[in-house]
């Protein structure tokens, strides 16, 4: 008989999201390394990242957040990772594309930006100092003491 701990299991799947309309290569790779070490602080499985550039993209003509609505909808993906809210774009792009994402069922996970995602009222979980805090009555999380 084995036990769980001695097999790998893998954490929820997640998907990265990132806005860089004039950010510099360094910036998107220490972005993303961010997101990297999030999922892995948290034991969430970062499958993906999706960046969009065009700052004129709307919220249903990006390919990159087209993108991400579609692996959304696969069954077994828990959500998505944003740096901060910002990331889904100007406010009221960002306020359709949280709904659109809600609308499937994923989470929508922020790594840092908690009081301001707390004012707009939104479902999210935000990191301070290696813990996960609790946003939402939909957002069940663990802290570090249970992980």
């Amino acid at each position: 008989m084995y036990l769980t701990e001695q097999h790998h299991i893998p954490g929820p799947i997640v998907y990265g999201y990132l806005r860089l309309v004039k950010a510099s290569k360094a910036r998107q790779d220490a972005l993303s390394q961010a997101l990297a070490e999030y999922c892995r602080q948290h034991e969430l499985l970062l499958a993906g990242v999706f960046t969009e550039r065009n700052p004129a993209a709307g919220v249903d003509r990006s390919p990159a957040f087209t993108g991400l609505l579609d692996v959304l909808a696969v069954p077994g993906v828990y959500g998505v990772v944003l740096p901060t809210f910002t990331h889904l774009g100007p406010r009221a792009s960002a306020r359709q594309r949280q709904r659109k994402i809600a609308g499937l069922g994923a989470r929508l996970l922020l790594i840092r930006d908690a009081a301001r995602s707390h004012r707009l009222g939104e479902h999210t979980a935000c990191s301070y100092g290696g813990q996960l805090r609790r946003h939402s009555r939909e957002l069940v999380v663990a802290s570090d003491t249970e992980t």
